[in-house]
C-alpha cells in the first residue's frame, strides 16, 4: 500500500484519508491531535508514495520545526535570485590590482 499525500490537507481530512487507506496517524507536535480540525499538515513521514504495510503509522506535523521557517506551505519565495550566473566582484578604485577599462 502506498502512503497518500497528506501535506496541505486539514487535520480532519488527513485523518479521514489515512483511515480510508487503513493507516494510522500520529502528530508528535499535537497531543490533542484527535481534536485538531482546521490546522494544515506541513510535513509527513513516511513520504507520499512510500510502500508500507496496512495498519502502519504515518506521522504528520502541523508546525515547522525550529530553523525551518514558519511562512507556511505555499509561501512565495521572492525576491528570486538574479539570473545570469556569477559575476566577478570589482576591485576597489586605485587598489593594487585595479583593472583599467579601455
Amino acid at each position: 500500500m502506498r502512503v497518500p499525500r497528506l501535506i496541505g490537507l486539514m487535520a480532519v481530512d488527513a485523518r479521514e484519508t489515512a483511515r480510508a487507506r487503513g493507516l494510522f496517524l500520529n502528530a508528535p507536535d499535537r497531543p490533542d491531535f484527535h481534536l485538531t480540525v482546521v490546522d494544515y499538515v506541513v510535513r509527513q513521514y513516511p513520504q507520499p508514495g512510500a510502500e508500507v504495510p496496512r495498519d502502519s503509522m504515518v506521522y504528520v506535523w502541523f508546525d515547522l520545526g525550529a530553523g525551518e521557517g514558519g511562512g507556511g506551505v505555499r509561501e512565495p519565495r521572492v525576491p528570486r535570485p538574479p539570473t545570469g550566473g556569477l559575476q566577478r566582484e570589482l576591485d576597489e578604485p586605485g587598489g593594487p590590482y585595479a583593472t583599467s577599462l579601455v
